[in-house]
């Protein structure tokens, strides 16, 4: 009985550790351009996260995030029309502001409640 017990207290740990997630959401623009993009990024307990954007030309955007301290981070976004590209970003918790390359076009970036 003692085995069941810690076994499913572990699972219930393991369970609520990997649902504790965050979503905001992600705008941004192309600079140079009138290329926007609207999208959610997702951070988890463990430092890491991911991005889902689409453009205003309508290519989708993913992507994935580590944080390198407490408040920044970077990653890289991968586009279906073939663009790449880094990205970094700081961030409170709750918002934050980014930068970085997206087709070798400079990108910026907000996320959160402003």
């Amino acid at each position: 009985m003692g085995k069941a017990l810690l076994l499913s207290t572990w699972l219930v740990g393991t369970v609520l550790l990997a649902s504790c997630s965050m979503t905001l959401p992600v705008r941004g623009n192309v600079m140079n351009s009138s290329e926007t993009f609207t999208g959610t990024a997702t951070g988890y307990m463990d430092g890491g996260g991911n991005l889902t954007l689409v453009t205003s030309n309508g290519a989708t955007c993913t992507g994935n995030f580590v944080y390198v301290s407490r408040r920044d981070g970077d990653g890289v976004f991968t586009c279906d029309d073939g663009r790449t590209g880094p990205f970094t970003f700081v961030s409170t918790g709750t918002r934050g502001t980014g930068q970085g390359e997206l087709g070798g076009e400079r990108v910026i970036f907000t996320f959160g409640k402003q």
